[in-house]
């Protein structure tokens, strides 16, 4: 009954102790650092895809040593045929991410130079180069009160890279009117009549004939961002900003209200760090206006320093492509998607919008499964004055063929990049994608549309479905609107399905 009570085990201090990895976070890079390599692939996912392009014709003319810019050389265009676009591609530099390097920055020489003199080109699909030159219609004799400026719907409207549509209202004052037009009148190019391809003379480089639109300063250009952002510093009303991402325009991070604790979505674009700056009004001014259940919401935008913030709904799912680069989807959760996104599409197209970015990263999850549109950076605005768009904007391997071959196109390449997403989806990645950038346009150009690597696996109605939006020629590829009749969508089922195939589930 009283036995020898048991000797309680020693147990000693930690010896030969190594401290092999330290883990830190670095708020100024707003990075962890000290990662092992296994936790680094895991944050780093992102890092790794392709970067949208801008048409390396018309780079903002602004210092752009400090990042990786579009051209390396200053060789001419040696062919301004649609035929030849690709081959002068052949002297530009392309990392794998789509990252377009330049050694040194523009001289005065090549801003603006492209393989067609300005102004040319389809005389409905102006060149989007800037700001265009129908400002000068408009006169700056306006009341000194504030009030709606609006355009006369009967006549082109003054844009930033063509994108604003036509009897928008915003408002102005007289001083910032006179401010806005002004800025304008650097970008501005005079207009001229269509030219067939091929027919180009040769263009007079250094000649002091050549008319260069003026340089916009720095400062011009924020004072004219100023006009249609929010009023006040964001920092007054959030805190904790943790970076989460990194895109071509800039970074995102997360902050919370501090009078809530509500989580939303800050996405920070430094202005002199920008391939075409112009295109940051995208961000601010066709977005600000829409709002639908599957596209991202935009609550406000501001400039800080020199960087414009934009304050979005913050979606907890994260992108699809963490999706489709670590699991495989069935087609009920692949008709759910595309459901969403074509709602999505069918609202934006109808007032004008197209996307020109849709890919995977580009859609985006709540933690229920509800699935919305974002990355509107690249957008642009088409009209009854202005119904296709010319520039060479997008992620290469989801790129139309209309694109890459620079003819003249509107909201049919829209559908073509949900064609590639629907591919990106089933196989796990878009067509070509283990080739460089450069060589898969040239593929999506000259090659019949692309197909599922094992098309047998899939059913017949996927495949009819797919059919429709992979159409070389734009005007028999179906509509966004014409696709939500689809049967297949009919396999679509609620948001809940989608919940297993993300990480937080997947990982629990």
């Amino acid at each position: 009954m009283f036995g020898k009570k048991k000797k309680r085990l020693e147990i000693s201090a930690p010896s030969n102790f190594e401290h092999r990895v330290h883990t830190g976070f670095d708020p100024r890079e707003q990075k962890f650092t000290g990662l092992p390599q296994q936790w680094q692939s895991l944050l780093a996912d992102t890092a790794n895809r392709p970067k949208p392009m801008v048409d390396p014709s018309y780079i903002t003319p602004i210092q752009l040593a400090p990042m990786k810019t579009i051209v390396r050389g200053n060789r001419p265009p040696k062919d301004a045929s649609i035929n030849g676009l690709l081959e002068d591609f052949d002297n530009i530099s392309v990392t794998r991410s789509n990252s377009l390097r330049k050694e040194s920055p523009p001289g005065p020489h090549q801003v603006g130079s492209s393989s067609k003199p300005p102004g040319s080109g389809h005389p409905n699909a102006p060149e989007e180069n800037g700001f265009n030159h129908y400002y000068s219609r408009y006169s700056c004799d306006l009341d000194t009160s504030s009030r709606d400026f609006s355009l006369d719907p009967g006549k082109p409207g003054f844009s930033i890279d063509g994108d604003w549509a036509v009897g928008r209202h915003y408002r102005f004052t007289k001083q910032n009117v006179c401010m806005y037009v002004s800025i304008q009148g650097a970008y501005s190019q005079p207009s001229s009549p269509y030219i067939p391809p091929g027919a180009y003379p040769p263009p007079s480089w250094g000649s002091s004939s050549d008319t260069q639109p003026s340089r916009v300063s720095h400062e011009q250009f924020r004072a004219a961002l100023q006009l249609v952002v929010n009023p006040g510093d964001p920092r007054e009303y959030l805190d904790s900003f943790i970076k989460i991402g990194e895109g071509s325009t800039g970074i995102v991070c997360i902050a919370s209200e501090k009078h809530s604790g509500k989580q939303v979505a800050v996405k920070k674009m430094d202005l002199r760090k920008q391939q075409r700056r112009e295109l940051l009004f995208n961000e601010v001014v066709i977005m600000r206006d829409y709002h639908h259940e599957n596209v991202v919401d935009m609550y406000n935008s501001y400039l800080v320093g020199d960087e414009l913030w934009v304050v979005m709904e913050f979606l907890e799912g994260g992108a699809l492509t963490d999706i489709v680069t670590h699991t495989r989807m069935n087609e009920e959760q692949i008709a759910t998607v595309c459901l969403s996104v074509l709602r999505a599409l069918c609202y934006l197209h109808t007032q004008g919008v197209i996307h020109r970015d849709i890919k995977s990263d580009s859609i985006l999850l709540t933690s229920d499964g509800r699935i919305k549109l974002s990355d509107f950076g690249f957008c642009a605005q088409v009209s009854k004055e202005v119904p296709k768009r010319k520039s060479l904007v997008g992620t290469p391997y989801w790129m139309a063929p209309e694109v890459i071959s620079r003819l003249p196109y509107g909201t049919e390449v829209d559908v073509w990049s949900l064609g590639i997403m629907v591919i990106e989806m089933v196989d796990g990645e878009p067509p070509y994608f283990n080739e460089p950038p450069l060589q898969a346009m040239r593929r999506i150009r000259d090659n019949l549309p692309p197909r599922l690597k094992e098309s047998h696996k899939v059913s017949s109605v996927l495949r009819s479905f797919l059919d429709l939006m992979l159409v070389r020629e734009p005007s028999q590829r179906a509509t966004a609107q014409e696709l939500l009749q689809h049967p297949f969508l009919k396999l679509s089922g609620p948001p809940s399905c989608i919940v297993p195939l993300m990480r937080h589930y997947r990982h629990r």
